[in-house]
């Protein structure tokens, strides 16, 4: 985990153009500041326990819990002020951030015969146009992008539980074409969510093996046209 946040950091370090300077080089104190100041983090806005649905709600909460503590609280050297007030006068003289911090760490993984790359012990898949291929796999707070050949060729919602599989329907649509008995029987298509055009012509073509060729022969032409088109 230290080898990860040193990468981390220094490589936000070079975006934003900060020379990074050791106040105390090897002090061993300095881990128990920083553990300090977590515990005062903790103390302050996670106590009593709270839960949250997700990354997006618990932010939410977080910044705005923040803001209200900033405004109440006296700043800690100019006692004239409170935090809020202090802060609104050094962001008028700070330099703007022209893009967002792009923040991933990034690792290379081998794609399986199904489409899968391994990741954080669960599975993600990709499309089958680079199955048993290298890919580059960039992990964010909230998702997972994978790139082959500097193009886009996943991108899930990531999961921080173990040994669950994430499909992406569209990235087998390939093997579709080649094996249509799939569209009822392949885990990837279980509970597949379609476009509302497309799911009321699965409902009207109905059920059996004549209607599956007859539907991924119109899925098919995705691969060409593109999704809009053939909706």
């Amino acid at each position: 985990k230290e080898r990860v946040f040193n990468r981390r950091f220094l490589v936000m370090a070079n975006h934003y153009m900060v020379e990074p300077t050791a106040c105390s080089p090897a002090s061993g104190w300095e881990k128990g500041q920083v553990e300090n100041q977590v515990q005062t983090a903790r103390g302050r806005f996670f106590q009593p326990r709270l839960r949250f649905t997700g990354l997006e709600e618990l932010n939410g909460w977080l910044e705005a819990e923040c803001r209200r503590w900033a405004e109440l609280h006296q700043h800690p050297e100019q006692k004239e002020l409170t935090v809020a007030q202090a802060w609104a006068a050094e962001r008028a003289v700070l330099q703007p951030v022209v893009a967002p911090f792009d923040g991933f760490h990034e690792s290379e993984h081998a794609v399986s015969g199904t489409c899968l790359i391994s990741f954080d012990r669960n599975r993600y898949s990709v499309s089958a146009r680079v199955v048993r291929r290298a890919v580059q796999v960039r992990a964010y707070a909230d998702r997972i992008v994978v790139r082959c050949d500097g193009e886009v060729v996943a991108d899930h919602p990531r999961f921080f539980g173990r040994d669950r599989t994430i499909y992406d329907p569209w990235h087998y649509l390939p093997v579709l074409v080649t094996k249509p008995g799939a569209l009822r029987n392949g885990a990837p298509f279980q509970g597949w969510e379609l476009p509302p055009a497309l799911a009321r012509l699965r409902r009207k073509l109905g059920t059996g093996d004549d209607a599956d060729r007859r539907f991924v022969r119109v899925l098919a032409a995705v691969l060409d046209d593109g999704l809009e088109a053939v909706e």
